[in-house]
């Protein structure tokens, strides 16, 4: 892919002219033009007279080496700035048009292959028998796949119910208003957000609740349709993507397009997708469909335990925890979310939608799945490594929700737009107050609790400096993986630089607290 200087913002210098040169005035230079359009030489010799609107330009727009005809917006601020609509980085993520393709193609396998496994092979990775052909091996697993996940008309009704259900809460309950970050290529706009979620979560469980006991829909029918209800999400996710990204581009709402369709329709087309100027699609998908989901496969596992047994054992309620934990983090600081990368940055795309609808909920539940359906004698841990383990989770919880919340805090009060609510549950030490800070190049100042080396650059061995450990969960002392896991992280650590102290450890339970020094 060749990008013309015109694309990249570098533009050649005005020539410097004589003292006394007069420029004949039959033609205006177009050189202050902000233009994304690679112009041929018959093209540029038809530059409007000054007498003309500018906005007259031509409505042909070359992007990447592909043509895009959508209105010209007329002559641009001076500020200098890149066209919004076009991607102008030149850079591709997910290793580009074919590297999406391939992620686009996986998950669906990747989901029905984690599923069969849960389901079939008593949560062990599928595989061909020693004496089955891996043909033979193919054709049962798509067998697996049509008997026990066909996207049946109940399972169509039960997902689109609770989707629609989930937009009535977020539309209709009570909620505040926070703004989003400033659109630069909007002058300085920020969005409004509605955020409701503080009272969707528990309604959303009110109603299960009321549901399950009253026999209309019991809760481990979501157990017993999981295969079908995956399926349906997955092609959801596909449908609504598709829907997505024509409406984006019919609308004139495309955003950082590289004019790779497979790219972009990866990455998404609009930024801001919003229905009828209340329903911001973004907030909808990125807690309550994926996280309430989640929680309520769990719920069904636990409903069918108790079924079973008529009791729910502490394996299945400590997944309960931990997934109502999450959801519940995400709803009752959901105002915070508007300032997140996937809020400001990433786009509408098969990327957030799939995974918003099908990736997240469908697949992070295969512990719940696994536990559903055998008894407690096939799960059961030793009581004392379970009780470590629920007061490690609620550590580590505590840690993620409060460092969390000083992040975004400390975001807010640099805007001057800091909101404390009292929800549940209120944890010590979720503000940092004074904090420490460092001011960067860029005019952003990093708190030392965090933010990332690419962005910030020099400033960041300057946090090193400041913060020379990191807090590394590893599953066993192996200083090499760990080593490996650390050289992603950042850069290469030598062995001697990891303290690797294990907490707990039986035949089902291997946790290492791994702490890095940076060399």
């Amino acid at each position: 892919m060749t990008l013309t200087r015109s694309q990249l913002g570098e533009t050649p210098k005005r020539t410097q002219r004589p003292p006394g040169y007069v420029e004949t005035p039959t033609r205006r230079s177009t050189r202050g033009l902000k233009s994304t359009t690679a112009k041929s030489t018959d093209a540029s010799n038809n530059t409007p007279e000054p007498s003309q609107n500018p906005q007259s330009a031509s409505k042909e727009t070359i992007v990447n080496g592909h043509v895009s005809p959508r209105k010209s917006r007329g002559c641009p601020p001076k500020t200098g700035k890149a066209d919004h609509k076009i991607d102008m980085t030149g850079q591709f993520e997910f290793g580009g048009p074919v590297g999406v393709t391939a992620i686009m193609a996986g998950f669906p396998i990747l989901m029905w292959y984690m599923w069969i496994g849960a389901t079939y092979y008593e949560g062990k990775i599928p595989w061909p028998k020693r004496d089955e052909s891996w043909l033979h091996f193919i054709l049962l697993l798509g067998n697996l796949v049509y008997d026990g996940a066909f996207p049946t008309l109940k399972a169509w009704v039960i997902y689109w119910a609770f989707i629609v259900f989930e937009t009535v809460c977020y539309l209709y309950l009570p909620g505040i208003y926070v703004k989003g970050k400033p659109l630069e290529w909007e002058g300085g706009e920020r969005l409004d957000y509605y955020c409701s979620g503080v009272w969707s979560f528990p309604a959303t469980i009110v109603v299960a609740a009321l549901l399950h006991v009253t026999g209309l829909f019991k809760l481990y029918t979501i157990i017993d349709e999981f295969g079908p209800l995956m399926s349906v999400a997955i092609i959801s996710g596909f449908l609504v993507s598709i829907i997505a990204y024509i409406s984006a581009l019919y609308r004139g709402a495309d955003h950082r397009m590289t004019g790779h369709h497979v790219y972009d329709f990866f990455m998404g087309a609009e930024l801001n997708p919003r229905m009828f100027g209340l329903l911001d699609l973004k907030m909808l998908s990125e807690v309550r469909i994926p996280w309430y989901m989640l929680f309520l496969v769990t719920c069904g596992a636990a409903a069918r335990q108790y079924e079973q047994n008529g009791y729910i054992p502490g394996e299945v309620w400590f997944m309960l925890m931990a997934h109502f934990l999450y959801a519940n983090a995400c709803s009752k600081a959901e105002e915070l979310i508007t300032t997140t990368w996937d809020m400001y940055h990433e786009k509408w795309g098969f990327m957030l939608i799939f995974w918003n609808m099908a990736g997240v909920p469908l697949s992070y539940c295969h512990a719940s799945i696994y536990l559903a359906n055998r008894a407690p004698s096939v799960y059961q841990w030793n009581p004392i490594a379970l009780s470590i383990l629920y007061i490690l989770y609620i550590f580590v919880y505590w840690v993620w929700d409060t460092c969390n919340s000083q992040k975004n805090r400390f975001r807010q009060e640099e805007r001057g737009t800091l909101l404390l609510r009292k929800t549940f549950p209120q944890l010590p030490w979720l503000t940092v107050k004074n904090p420490k800070t460092i001011k960067t190049k860029t005019g952003d100042s990093i708190l030392v609790d965090g933010w990332y080396k690419r962005r910030y650059g020099p400033a960041w061995e300057e946090y090193e400096r400041q913060v020379p450990y990191w807090f590394i969960p590893a599953e066993r002392p192996d200083v090499t993986a760990t080593v490996g896991y650390a050289r992603i992280c950042s850069k290469a650590i030598e062995p001697r630089h990891f303290l690797a102290v294990r907490f707990a450890q039986n035949a089902s339970l291997d946790l290492v607290i791994v702490i890095a020094h940076h060399p």
